[in-house]
């Protein structure tokens, strides 16, 4: 038994040592070097801003079916998720998402519209990518101040739409994802795969941004706050009170704009968190309406509140001014700048009133029951009560430095609102917007009028009267036919055509259906000085009370010297502002004439202006130096005609130059022969 297993353990010995030893690739690393084989370097991820766009079971193909593929329609759920895993806070972060298939954007959730459009929403609509901002989580911290919580450090936006032309593979993913903070680059997106739902994109810093971040407490990344936007209206929203359930706020609009006003403005937008307008001083909303709260969480939530005191419960409530008879009421006024019936001017007019205030109590909703959870309401939106007020479209609400307000009571000393959201307002003009007034020339040299363009503020479909065209240019005037309606001229038109020889179009040029139009006349023109007459006509069936206008004068800006029926200033870029003297600034309406047979007779306020040639030498006042380049009238700028009324003296010269070359090439044939 002994000598049999020493015999095994001679035969096994040697095969274990041939199992045990290590083979030389196993003790020498490639390349003869004795240290150990480099690790592979770890997957660094997204350091940045991760970007992400997921599609939630693709497109579904809905009714109506067509025969075309790229008509056909799609449904599509998906999501956008804008992730911060970098060391910076994500200031009011705003996710660009640049669609391809002509998507329309049903719903959202966690997110709005940046530019406060209404839903649905035709993307195609914006020039390069669509905008969605967060709400109610507008900033996203970093990981370390949070401990990678994501809920703070992770945005969505949950889109519902419907698209048209999807690819066959079902998966229309966007063309490209990027941020509107202009401090980071982000890539372009990685061609997906055929059957791809999912597309992601890193953006990081840009190191050569210059950072205009204001932080007033490093230690804590909540305290950090943008740059006051900047903008042609800024709304501010400053919270005065707060309290765990409801909070005071004081909203102020301030005109901007140099030439810009509002009247009868009226305020909106929309609340995202279920809260409600208890009661408000300084202004009203159009609906007085608790019906939203009653039938909704509210009610159940405030069973003790007597909601017939609730001033609004829509979601969207609208806002007015209060007219001035209101401001010393003291449950509905007394709010410094309310009470004006909606009307905000320029600086230039007045600077006592740029600016517009009202205060309202807001209640809110779980989860938001405590004193330091305040969600400013998304998609404002402005407009005024006047066809010449301006369109502006708003941007979201960024989070600033709180306002200070000086001491109610006098005090060397400021308080401080809990906190403060801005915003800033646009006035936009698309390529199919048409002016609402227009302007003529005339000159004392020239017995003529330049008229209004045809159709210079838009034809209308449905024109009532005789056909006319609205491609055929206006024809000159006879300066009587300025004091008449359109309707009343044609018989002046055409005796004036067949006084001066002119052509007579069939049918004649439309009119230019203006309510305002404005005539530049050069009055006198001598050796060290000009001067001009500017009438105002107004042809609507409104009045303009503090009506103001400006000009543009490109050549001789600097020499304006005064006006002498309207206050004129000269406030730089060329521009002079003028306004009607104090008890006349009231452009009256359309009125009927002497007799029931006499036209209507418009609104009329002229001036003379004086310009002197001291600081302009070299002007040539009557070949177009004396003319406008730009005209406005309450805001609005105003069509201007493309020509100037010549003087008999030009072609006189002009004459005699042809006759001189004329001359010139005839004696040419006779000597040369040619």
């Amino acid at each position: 038994m002994e000598a049999s297993s020493k015999f095994f353990l001679l035969l096994f010995l040697p095969t274990l040592a041939l199992l045990t030893t290590p083979s030389y690739s196993q003790t020498t690393p490639t390349g003869g070097d004795d240290s150990l084989a480099p690790a592979p370097a770890p997957d660094p991820g997204c350091n940045g801003v991760q970007l992400t766009y997921d599609l939630w079971g693709g497109a579904t193909k809905i009714r109506p079916f067509v025969t075309d593929p790229k008509q056909q329609a799609y449904a599509f759920r998906a999501r956008g998720t804008v992730l911060n895993s970098g060391t910076t806070t994500l200031k009011n972060w705003a996710l660009l998402i640049k669609f391809k298939y002509k998507e329309i954007i049903v719903n959202l959730e966690k997110a709005v519209l940046t530019n406060g459009a209404d839903l649905p929403y035709n993307t195609t609509l914006d020039a390069n990518a669509t905008s969605f901002s967060g709400n109610p989580s507008t900033d996203l911290l970093t990981p370390i101040a949070t401990a990678n919580d994501f809920n703070l450090i992770q945005g969505t936006v949950d889109i519902v739409g419907t698209l048209f032309g999807a690819p066959e593979t079902l998966n229309p993913l966007p063309e490209s994802l990027s941020l509107a903070d202009p401090s980071y680059i982000c890539p372009p997106l990685p061609k997906p795969g055929n059957w791809s739902f999912s597309v992601t994109t890193c953006c990081m810093p840009d190191p050569k941004f210059k950072n205009t971040t204001i932080i007033t407490n490093i230690t804590d990344p909540r305290k950090e706050y943008k740059d006051p936007p900047h903008g042609d209206l800024i709304i501010s929203y400053d919270i005065t009170q707060a309290y765990a359930s409801s909070y005071l706020a004081l909203v102020t609009i301030e005109n901007k704009a140099r030439l810009g006003r509002l009247d009868n403005w009226h305020l909106s937008w929309t609340w995202k968190r279920n809260e409600f307008i208890y009661s408000m001083k300084g202004a009203y909303p159009i609906d007085v309406d608790a019906t939203g709260c009653i039938y909704g969480p509210q009610a159940t939530y405030y069973q003790n509140l007597d909601f017939s005191k609730v001033l609004n419960c829509q979601r969207s409530p609208v806002i007015l001014d209060l007219p001035l008879s209101h401001y010393n009421n003291t449950e509905l006024g007394r709010i410094n700048h309310c009470c004006r019936n909606g009307t905000i001017l320029p600086e230039a007019m007045d600077p006592t009133q740029t600016k517009s205030s009202f205060q309202m109590q807001v209640f809110k909703m779980t989860p938001d029951l405590n004193i330091t959870t305040i969600y400013p309401p998304a998609s404002f939106k402005i407009a005024g009560g006047s066809p010449l007020n301006p369109d502006y479209t708003c941007g979201a609400p960024v989070r600033v430095a709180p306002t200070e307000f000086p001491d109610p009571s006098g005090l060397e000393s400021n308080t401080s609102a809990f906190a403060t959201w801005k915003l800033a307002c646009n006035i936009t003009v698309s390529k199919d917007t048409k002016p609402k007034c227009c302007v003529t020339f005339s000159g004392f040299y020239n017995d003529s009028v330049i008229p209004c363009s045809t159709c210079a503020c838009g034809c209308p479909a449905n024109r009532a009267g005789s056909t006319c065209s609205t491609t055929t240019p206006p024809m000159l005037l006879p300066p009587e036919a300025l004091l008449v309606p359109f309707d009343n001229r044609t018989a002046k038109i055409k005796a004036w055509a067949e006084l001066k020889h002119l052509p007579l179009p069939n049918p004649m040029p439309c009119a230019d259906y203006c309510g305002v139009s404005i005539n530049w006349h050069i009055a006198t023109d001598y050796n060290k000085g000009w001067s001009a007459r500017i009438t105002l006509f107004n042809w609507d069936q409104v009045d303009f009370a503090n009506w103001f206008a400006a000009i543009v004068m490109d050549d001789a800006y600097d020499g304006y010297e005064k006006m002498y029926s309207f206050n004129g200033t000269a406030v730089g870029n060329n521009t002079i502002f003028m306004q009607g003297l104090e008890g006349l600034n009231y452009l009256v309406k359309m009125s009927n004439g002497s007799t029931s047979s006499d036209p209507m007779v418009p609104g009329k306020q002229q001036t003379v202006i004086s310009f002197t040639k001291k600081t302009t030498p070299g002007i040539n006042v009557i070949g177009g130096g004396g003319f406008p380049s730009k005209v406005y009238f309450n805001g609005d700028e105003c069509s201007v005609p493309t020509i100037f009324p010549q003087s008999a003296g030009f072609r006189n010269v002009a004459s005699v130059a042809h006759q001189v070359l004329v001359a010139f090439i005839v004696s040419l044939v006779m000597i040369f022969g040619l």
